[in-house]
């Protein structure tokens, strides 16, 4: 395959995961014949017939099936249309899925594909981050795959363990974003990766906000900066150690996500700076969200609700002066 975007990279993914294990089978509305919303699982009811599911119109249903069907020893995917849609069923998610190992001894290896993010025009009912949501939960694994080649290796990843996994796939990322190959080698559940090198300041990221975080790097570059890119890749489990060993060669932090601000990834990562690296840090750390208010629909205002590459740049300067 010559070029593989981040969306066949997630239906190739699950392909795999078909071909290699008997007990994976997909769930989710209009996942069968018509290949789901966004074409994620194209074809695969043909490929794998009896094993592409359509749900029907119950978010709630749709969990509290593939829960069952864990306990009885398979390994369901589920997609969401919408991430947003997924706190329809918010309660089999967060009260079942994610207590079910505690309170039984029994696994619970669930996926939950949620298309998450905004894109232009996508409004305040199909654009939600939700990442910290459900990393609130303990029992809970929150991947976000900023690129293609942990699109595709991450969700192998998820269905391989016996705990349920949020996969945050970002829905701008689908057709922007593409790669020659997928991944020959991986980064374990819950490693942070490197995404960038530098020394003036570390920015920690996760999903698309990781390439406006690099378009960002690339234009302060031109004003001899050189920063520091930090991809958190899960953000539960999150790995606090190449973040602080980041902050320790930069001495300043800028924490971007698309999330809202309160309670978020972001406000996570700068307390665990603080708490258990604070002399690492020479000035205060800074975070950069999307605005404190529902998505807008319109484009030009749903390009400033959330941070661009311009605003990164723009955050990072008066952190570098300070």
């Amino acid at each position: 395959m010559s070029s593989i975007t981040y969306l066949e990279a997630i239906r190739l993914a699950q392909e795999k995961a078909l071909a290699d294990d008997p007990r994976v089978f997909l769930y989710g509305q209009d996942v069968g014949n018509f290949g789901g919303a966004f074409k994620a699982t194209k074809n695969l009811a043909k490929e794998f017939p009896g094993r592409v599911f359509d749900a029907p119109l119950s978010e709630d249903a749709i969990i509290g099936m593939a829960v069952g069907a864990a306990i009885e020893g398979m390994r369901p995917i589920v997609e969401m249309q919408f991430a947003d849609f997924s706190t329809c069923g918010f309660n089999q998610i967060v009260n079942h899925a994610a207590t079910l190992y505690y309170r039984t001894g029994v696994p619970c290896p669930i996926v939950v594909r949620l298309p998450s993010g905004g894109t232009s025009g996508g409004g305040p009912f199909h654009s939600q981050s939700m990442e910290a949501l459900y990393a609130h939960y303990p029992g809970l694994v929150v991947m976000t795959p900023a690129t293609v080649e942990d699109a595709y290796s991450m969700l192998l990843e998820a269905v391989a363990l016996d705990d349920p996994v949020i996969f945050c796939e970002h829905k701008f990322l689908y057709y922007h974003l593409k790669s020659e190959r997928l991944p020959e080698s991986v980064l374990p559940v819950g490693k942070a990766r490197l995404a960038r090198a530098g020394r003036d300041a570390t920015i920690v990221t996760h999903g698309a906000m990781l390439h406006e975080s690099i378009a960002a790097a690339t234009e302060l570059a031109g004003d001899g900066y050189e920063i520091e890119i930090v991809d958190l890749r899960t953000v539960k489990p999150l790995d606090m150690d190449t973040v602080l060993a980041s902050v320790a060669r930069t001495g300043r932090l800028l924490c971007v996500s698309e999330e809202w601000p309160w309670g978020g990834v972001a406000a996570e990562v700068i307390a665990r700076v603080t708490s258990e690296g604070f002399g690492l840090l020479d000035v205060a750390p800074q975070r950069l969200n999307a605005k404190d208010t529902p998505v807008p629909y319109h484009p030009d205002l749903w390009s400033v609700h959330r941070p661009t590459a311009s605003a990164i740049a723009e955050v990072s300067r008066r952190l570098l002066n300070i």
